[in-house]
């Protein structure tokens, strides 16, 4: 196709063009990954991983799509680079093919160079190709059947042409093709310059890797035969899309011009302007797209994990845009532009518009509170260095500086040398590494042990009978007992039993797992939990009580009945709740993880605010109105396009094939469409009632609601009646005057507690009154020094200041004992703080005596101390500290 193409178009043509060779086009995925190994999606076969594997099946053996991807933490850091580098970015797309034992090199190849040459136009003649070192079939490939001349084919090793998605995982040997822009854009100064050299020479772009699925790496390092091999490629849209129109930078391009002159608009300034401080408006619009895609796939800004990474995006975004001149909130608009230039395809975008804003805004307001305290933080740091003579800002100030305000170590350094300093730029990169390993393993990134073992034993699928029943029969496929495999299990044993069928449900979507027994013709098994350690297999754990378990015994599966059906009843009201919140709050309040226990029910969804009583009343209220309505509860498995289409919700961060099981309340005219594949009731009018027991904070932008179903909702008001029947026979009134009796009797208290400090202030007059007589004097200074009874520090400033009004000029020094401690407050007239005399000082004196300190300012401070006993003798040297003073 030859011509100009927009971004738009070069995505729709590839997926088409691969539409038209069998492949079936998949949505992207969320940037959250269902993947304990990764922070973020970052490459396109990440969605498709299991299937690599072989634990996940799809209708369909190829697969094309468009991936919304993240590169900011672990392996893949590019953020350093953004802005300064024609190429990096944090957010970008990558269009891929996937092949899932279906074809493999040989055609792989072909697609590629069919779709460069013929369906994008480009010129055959500056295409290079590179291959692993010894994969002689890929190199026959490019040189017998497509013509390569051998000259532009490379073999390369391991650092080039061998990919691995991260530690453990698919992987296998690779064929990248390069753009050659040509030798005007050499930046190696070599005669003999080649892709072969690998050494980032500006005249070679990568722009398309296949990846040639054969192994899985293990975490131990070893790597075995995939069951059937695949292919994955990956080509970055930014990339193709600067070849496609001509350019030289990703920045160039239609992929980022819109938001880039939007950003220049709002500041008034020129394209020549704009040209000469390219490096903030990149960084702008790199992360302008970076944040409004991650938080329209549910992540918030925070210091932890996924949050942490866009609070840093976010606040180098801010600190760039000052430094073009934006004085107040930008980056909103920002996000709007990408909106704008993005939504048509990805429509999470227009859809999450309100809430992306809000947040973004939010944040904004956060940022601008905490950069005035970093910058004070700033000045007192180069003040004290200056001070001692030192010239370096040490790395864990420049990191703090950056964690907590956002300060990025550049504009750090800018500030430091306009005070003549320098920062420690190592101290600052050993600092962030640490801070990326706590993240990861904040949010626990790792391959359990279980799921690795039971992996490998590629046992079948097993058939669960959940849904109709809490009882059937399965044949014990496999044991693992006290930690290992096993062939018999015995009494006392602990013990995992793998079935080839089973009613009990595995822990879930925030379900628990069941327990019950497994009964066989020899022994009994106490089912303790009910867990799936790899998709599509279920165990169950326990310990035998009574005889033995042999693989291949038939057993009878029995599920706890009575506490499956509280954990339905509270599975089904979470279905609810969710829609109530989403009707009263907005369609932004998504959920964002739950358990559903028999016992109870916790549910986190995105909010920006505290819920308001009202709010809460409201959201009960609806709950308990779809109970009574009885709604009928069903389910239905259909395809996840369908499903789509019906309007069912899918939450972000949930990992669905293309079969879902789809749960409906209410028939016909549903109130709640959910991708579920928890157990259910049959009708809303089960649960009971639902009551709500709690809401707090899980993290920023995250609530938590906890509520009670059936009888322990039952419970829970049955026992607030009681209390309160039994409160309004203790005030001698009814439950339903309750309330006004309670507004009585605290008007009576505060009225009591005002004649109370009223009386004692007399009292405590009239013996200050006596200690005026007690004074002495100290080179014409009068000084009191006093020790007093009082409840508080306040009490003790008052009656400070009650002795200063009396004496007019003078100094006062009063302790007292609270909770066991020393507490000394003292107070200088302002004509003696005129002639040299400091309340701060003379208080941190004193209470040196007590084994404190303290301070404040001149004519007013407090301290305090840790032995009670020395309070009269840190008295009786008041006289000596004024004198010290008065020298």
């Amino acid at each position: 196709m030859s011509g100009k193409m927009s971004s738009a178009e070069i995505r729709q043509a590839f997926l088409d063009y691969f539409k038209s060779k069998g492949h079936q086009i998949v949505p992207s995925s969320s940037l959250v990954p269902d993947d304990p190994t990764l922070l973020f999606t970052n490459a396109g076969m990440v969605q498709f991983k299991d299937t690599f594997l072989g634990t996940e099946r799809r209708s369909y053996a190829r697969a094309t799509t468009s991936q919304k991807c993240m590169r900011v933490s672990g392996k893949h850091n590019d953020l350093e680079n953004v802005g300064p580098s024609s190429r990096h970015h944090t957010f970008f797309e990558m269009l891929g093919n996937f092949s899932f034992g279906d074809y493999f090199k040989r055609d792989a190849i072909h697609y590629a160079w069919e779709f460069m040459t013929r369906v994008m136009g480009l010129d055959p003649q500056r295409i290079v190709a590179t291959v692993y070192r010894d994969d002689d079939e890929a190199f026959g490939v490019w040189t017998g059947e497509i013509g390569l001349p051998e000259s532009r084919v490379h073999r390369m090793g391991d650092k080039t042409n061998f990919w691995m998605m991260g530690d453990v995982g698919p992987c296998g040997p690779t064929s990248e093709l390069h753009w050659d822009f040509g030798p005007e854009f050499c930046t190696c100064g070599r005669s003999d310059c080649s892709v072969a050299l690998d050494n980032d020479c500006g005249r070679w772009l990568e722009v398309w890797n296949l990846v040639f699925m054969q192994f899985d790496q293990h975490a131990d390092g070893t790597r075995e035969r995939l069951p059937k091999p695949g292919v994955d490629t990956g080509m970055g849209l930014e990339r193709i899309t600067t070849i496609k129109q001509g350019v030289y930078t990703n920045y160039d391009t239609d992929l980022f011009t819109p938001i880039i002159s939007h950003t220049r608009e709002l500041l008034g300034q020129t394209a020549e302007q704009a040209q000469e401080r390219y490096v903030p408006y990149r960084v702008i619009a790199d992360h302008g797209r970076a944040m409004t895609f991650l938080i329209a796939d549910g992540v918030l800004p925070s210091n932890e994990g996924r949050g942490y990474v866009l609070r840093l995006i976010m606040r180098r975004a801010m600190r760039y845009g000052k430094q073009l001149g934006f004085t107040g909130p930008f980056l909103g608009d920002v996000a709007s532009s990408v909106i704008t230039l993005m939504g048509g395809h990805y429509k999470e975008l227009v859809d999450r518009r309100d809430f992306i804003l809000r947040v973004i805004g939010l944040e904004e307001e956060r940022f601008q509170r905490t950069l005035e305290h970093g910058l004070t933080l700033l000045e007192t740091v180069t003040g004290r260095l200056k001070s001692q003579g030192q010239t370096v800002i040490p790395g864990n100030e420049v990191f703090r500086l950056y964690d907590t305000y956002g300060f990025p170590p550049d504009l750090t350094r800018v500030i430091a040398e306009e005070n003549g300093l320098t920062i420690d730029r190592q101290g600052f990169v050993d600092r962030m590494g640490q801070q990326r390993e706590r993240a990861r393993a904040k949010g626990k990134f790792t391959v359990t042990e279980a799921g690795e073992h039971y992996r490998r034993l590629n046992l079948p699928r097993t058939r669960f009978l959940g849904y109709e029943r809490t009882q059937g029969q399965g044949q014990a496929l496999y044991l693992v007992v006290n930690g290992s495999p096993a062939e018999t299990a015995e009494e006392g044993d602990q013990v995992e039993v793998v079935l080839d069928q089973t009613p009990f449900y595995a822990e879930a979507g925030g379900q628990v797992g069941d327990i019950g027994r497994l009964v066989g013709e020899l022994g009994t098994v106490q089912v303790e939990d009910t867990q799936s350690p790899v998709p599509g297999l279920i165990t169950h754990r326990g310990h035998v009580v009574t005889g033995e378990v042999r693989v291949g015994d038939t057993v009878e599966a029995a599920v706890d009945a009575d506490r499956r059906l509280s954990i339905m009843r509270n599975h089904t009201a979470t279905h609810l709740l969710h829609r109530a919140l989403q009707d009263t709050l907005g369609g932004h309040a998504q959920q964002r993880g739950s358990l559903v226990a028999p016992d109870r029910l916790r549910f986190d969804f995105a909010h920006l605010q505290a819920l308001n009583d009202e709010e809460l009343r409201t959201i009960e209220a609806k709950v308990n109105a779809l109970i009574m309505a009885d709604y009928p509860v069903g389910w239905t498995v259909t395809s996840q396009d369908e499903a789509r289409r019906l309007g069912a919700m899918m939450l972000f961060g949930e990992k669905y094939g293309d079969e879902v099981r789809m749960v409906t309340i209410g028939g016909d005219q549903p109130v709640s469409r959910e991708l579920c594949g928890g157990t259910h009731l049959r009708h809303t009018g089960q649960i009971g009632q639902l009551r709500i027991v709690g809401e707090g904070s899980v993290s920023a932008g995250v609530r938590r609601i906890e509520a009670l179903t059936g009888a322990g909702a039952e419970d829970y008001v049955e026992t607030g009646l009681r209390a309160l029947s039994q409160t309004a026979q203790t005030l001698q009134t009814t439950p339903r005057d309750l309330p006004r009796r309670v507004s009585d009797l605290q008007d009576e208290l505060r009225t009591l507690q005002r004649e109370l400090a009223e009386a004692r202030r007399a009292l405590s007059q009239g013996r200050l009154s006596d200690a005026l007589a007690r004074t002495s004097a100290i080179d014409g200074v009068t000084v009191l020094a006093e020790r007093v009874d009082a409840p508080d520090a306040d009490a003790m400033r008052e009656m400070a200041d009650w002795l200063r009004d009396k004496l007019g000029s003078g100094v006062i020094v009063l302790g007292t004992v609270m909770g066991d401690k020393p507490f000394f407050v003292a107070t200088v007239t302002p004509d003696l703080v005129q002639r040299g005399l400091h309340a701060g000082n003379l208080v941190k004196q004193v209470a040196s005596v007590v084994g404190g300190g303290g301070g404040g300012r001149p004519n007013m401070a407090t301290a305090g101390g840790r032995d009670a006993a020395k309070l009269d003798e840190a008295l009786g040297r008041v006289t000596e500290f004024v004198k010290a003073q008065r020298k």
